[in-house]
């Protein structure tokens, strides 16, 4: 069955720096596109990043548009997200998705705490 596993989520001060990870099994990662999303407390999740499966072309959140970078690994069958100078508002709890046959797939979230 397919399985989204993130790791990485901690706390760090203003402007530092993250990198998420999230492995995947149970379909051929490599076919499918992967997301990120994020939910911070008290609001709905929110779409922050995807990457394409083949050509791996990136899409980003406005908000995180330059200090984020998603990434892949086709061998590991990994995506990354890469969070550069974090905003005490990037506070969230951070989750990668794929969807499969017309399902989503959700990992159970990584926490990030962005505080001083």
């Amino acid at each position: 069955q397919v399985q989204l596993v993130e790791s990485g989520g901690g706390l760090v001060q203003p402007g530092g720096s993250l990198r998420l990870s999230c492995a995947a099994s149970g379909f051929t990662f490599s076919s499918y596109a992967m997301n990120w999303h994020r939910q911070a407390p008290g609001k709905g999740r929110e779409w922050v990043a995807s990457i394409t499966s083949s050509r791996g072309t990136t899409t980003y959140a406005d908000s995180v548009k330059g200090r984020f970078t998603i990434s892949r690994d086709n061998v590991k069958d990994t995506v990354y997200l890469q969070m550069n100078s974090l905003k005490p508002e990037d506070t969230a709890v951070y989750y990668c998705n794929v969807w499969v046959r017309n399902v989503h797939y959700w990992g159970q979230g990584t926490r990030v705490t962005v505080s001083s």
